[in-house]
């Protein structure tokens, strides 16, 4: 499942579609209406929720990109994994304007692999993640011009660039499984290997009891 969000800075509102919105167990209709940003962030699992609230607090006074992985507490209870890449900007004078981005349930895959603890933030300027970044900026222009048939277009592309993202961290991670098994390999051979190593990870909306 993959899905956009959008946050205007001057009313604090963040607007979403009905999967997120369940997705961060927040009323749908409230969410399309527009709800404070902490709504979502509050959803966000305790050991991930301080990681991700100061990376977006740092990419939105910067204006820069973000993409990372956590986990939510959604609208049934359960505990699922997002893949997230966001786009904040500044203007002239460096105060915070909005942001907008795209979430992709990635619990499955996770699942898959059975590697619950590790928490992943990449970062970097490769052709997806330019591709990503320009998507979302026009994503937020076509949303100001009010074109129905161009934001459908627009909504298109961001979900299938959601998915890519999905699947290239995915890639990157058997090539890391890939790199730690043949390390070891060698390590029980005798032979001499760098050390190898990753960097870096419920509640329910205050009404809940």
């Amino acid at each position: 499942m993959i899905d956009s969000w959008e946050w205007d800075a001057a009313t604090d509102r963040s607007r979403v579609d009905g999967f997120v919105a369940l997705l961060f167990d927040v009323d749908p209709d409230e969410a399309a209406a527009g709800v404070p940003l902490s709504f979502f962030i509050d959803s966000i699992h305790p050991e991930d929720r301080e990681r991700v609230d100061t990376l977006i607090r740092r990419c939105g006074r910067k204006g820069s990109t973000y993409l990372t992985e956590y986990r939510v507490i959604s609208v049934d209870g359960q505990t699922r994994w997002v893949l997230a890449r966001g786009r904040f900007s500044v203007d002239h004078l460096g105060r915070p304007v909005g942001g907008a981005g795209i979430l992709v349930d990635i619990t499955r895959m996770r699942e898959g692999e059975g590697t619950f603890g590790k928490i992943n933030t990449v970062s970097g300027e490769a052709p997806l993640d330019r591709a990503a970044d320009h998507a979302i900026a026009a994503q937020q222009a076509i949303v100001e011009l009010q074109d129905p048939e161009l934001k459908v277009r627009a909504d298109a592309l961001l979900m299938a660039l959601g998915r890519k993202l999905a699947h290239e961290t995915d890639r990157r991670k058997g090539c890391r499984r890939h790199a730690d098994a043949v390390g070891q390999g060698a390590s029980g051979r005798g032979a001499y290997t760098d050390d190898l190593g990753d960097g870096v990870g419920s509640r329910v909306r205050a009404r809940d009891p």
